[in-house]
């Protein structure tokens, strides 16, 4: 049986393999773009706002800083107790064109060992998890040259 593919949170990402994108809006007065994306107005505080119009961001982008996931997050974090933690590289990635940071985790396998702050990385689908009847699915980034 194979399992339904949700995305953990509808509208923030799109596309499979080499068309996925994460999904921004972009405010048609002062070119702000936000992710997560922002549907009730512009949050430049200089702005006196204008029509929030859904983005595709840019799939690749340079480590800004990086860490380890070693530990269980305390609730509301939902996992199951019974299972190991598994730890995990948390990467925050910035978008030249788009002038944001983007956080995510790295690709199962990638570890703090394996990144560099400058180095660049694309966003690719992944899991977040799964259990018997659904994938939650979310991005990952992964550095450049690296097979999926």
């Amino acid at each position: 049986m194979s399992r339904t593919h949700k995305p953990a949170v509808d509208g923030w990402f799109t596309g499979e393999g080499d068309r996925f994108r994460l999904l921004g809006t972009r405010c048609a007065a002062c070119a702000s773009v936000f992710f997560p994306r922002e549907d009730a107005h512009c949050r430049n505080p200089e702005c006196a706002g204008g029509k929030l119009e859904e983005v595709p961001l840019s799939r690749r982008g340079r480590i800004w800083s990086y860490t380890d996931g070693r530990y269980r997050p305390p609730s509301p974090y939902v996992s199951d107790p019974e299972l190991p933690w598994e730890p995990y590289a948390l990467i925050a990635v910035e978008l030249e064109s788009e002038r944001i940071v983007v956080l995510g985790q790295a690709v199962p396998g990638i570890t703090v060992a394996d990144l560099a702050v400058g180095m660049e990385v694309e966003a690719v689908p992944g899991v977040l998890s799964e259990d018997a009847e659904t994938a939650w699915t979310t991005w990952h980034w992964r550095p450049t040259g690296v097979a999926a």
